[in-house]
């Protein structure tokens, strides 16, 4: 070997190529920790909600269910810290918080995740499911698979589960409500939605968005005659104590999300993510047995509180949805699109069971 390939084999190249290889592992050292960020300590994963801090709340059991099984799944690793009765903040602080990443997770309503998810409007149209468990089955379907990939692709913020937020009814001061035309004249609340003031308004009363946290002082104080919810939420306000009048005719099978800051959810290690979702579908399930068993019930509390309660036939009930179901209908199509409208009422006909055959 002649002296010019001993130099260019010798020491001096074998050290270019150390230092370049020691210059990459450091690159990529250093750029695993950006990826993965390292916490000192246990994670504190901030959570909110927007019911009482009570055990009798669905959305305030789910959040302890979640915290309790987290905290044991992760061996202490993650410490869940609960945001509950609105005190991380009002409904857009709260999805703007989730969203930007100072608040990990939410469970709130559907009005609330509108302000930054204009696509969970599907969900106001009105008079769609036969049953809770149906109902269930579509929310659980690819539908609702597709509808998170959406919303993660749009805001960043991933929809872990949707759980009740009680099958809502009409209520007033001033007179029983059995058809449409009782509507008309009165004055109710609504969450700051257009997708129920077409709902409202095309039932013939006036609409009047109102938060939910003023929705007490403005019944007390009649600048409403009246509101619409469920009986979960009648109970957690103590709204029957401005209302003599419920009609019960479950216009629309209100939400609460799920959701998680998709960051946040990626920065974790495999085994937390799982433990997450776990968490998550065991606080969903006692979430939707609490609201669908005060659903099931809501003539019996709603009377057992002093309120006086028309129960619709379903004949009654069909009045009411060939009055509000298609211009509803009419205007989420233009705000989200007639193609997810029509993969909604899709998977709403995929899901509906056959009545079952009466037994030989």
């Amino acid at each position: 070997m002649n002296a010019r390939m001993k130099t260019i084999m010798g020491k001096p190249f074998v050290s270019k190529i150390m230092a370049s290889l020691l210059a990459l592992l450091a690159t990529l050292a250093m750029a695993a920790i950006i990826a993965v960020p390292v916490y000192a300590g246990p994670i504190v994963l901030r959570y909110a909600h927007f019911h009482p801090a009570k055990d009798n709340q669905p959305l305030h059991k789910g959040a302890l269910i979640f915290k309790e099984h987290i905290e044991k799944a992760t061996g202490g690793a993650i410490r869940v810290q609960i945001y509950p009765a609105g005190q991380f903040g009002k409904d857009i602080e709260v999805m703007e918080g989730i969203k930007l990443g100072s608040l990990h997770m939410a469970a709130a309503h559907d009005g609330a995740v509108a302000s930054i998810f204009k696509p969970i409007q599907l969900l106001g149209i009105p008079y769609l499911y036969d049953s809770h468990a149906h109902a269930w089955r579509v929310y659980d379907s690819p539908f609702g698979d597709e509808l998170n990939e959406l919303m993660v692709q749009r805001t960043g913020v991933r929809l872990l589960a949707l759980a009740d937020n009680g099958v809502r009814h009409f209520t007033n001061s001033v007179r029983p409500v059995r058809t449409p035309a009782d509507l008309r004249g009165l004055k109710l609340r609504i969450q700051p939605s257009p997708v129920y003031q077409a709902l409202v308004e095309s039932l013939g009363a006036s609409a009047s968005a109102i938060p939910w946290a003023e929705l007490p002082a403005a019944l007390q104080s009649k600048v409403v005659d009246g509101q619409e919810n469920g009986v979960t939420n009648i109970l957690s306000a103590s709204l029957y104590q401005y209302q003599k009048y419920a009609t019960l005719d479950g216009h629309v099978w209100s939400v609460h999300a799920y959701m998680i800051n998709e960051q946040f959810f990626r920065s974790l290690r495999p085994s937390h993510q799982a433990a997450i979702l776990e968490g998550v579908r065991l606080a969903r399930d006692a979430h939707r047995k609490m609201t669908s068993s005060q659903d099931m019930a809501a003539r019996e509390i709603l009377e057992k509180q002093g309120m006086q309660v028309t129960v619709l036939s379903p004949q009654e009930i069909d009045t009411f949805r060939a009055m509000a179901q298609q211009p509803v209908r009419r205007y989420v199509e233009q705000a989200v699109g007639k193609a997810w409208v029509d993969k909604l009422f899709a998977a709403i006909e995929a899901q509906r069971q056959p009545p079952a055959l009466p037994s030989q």
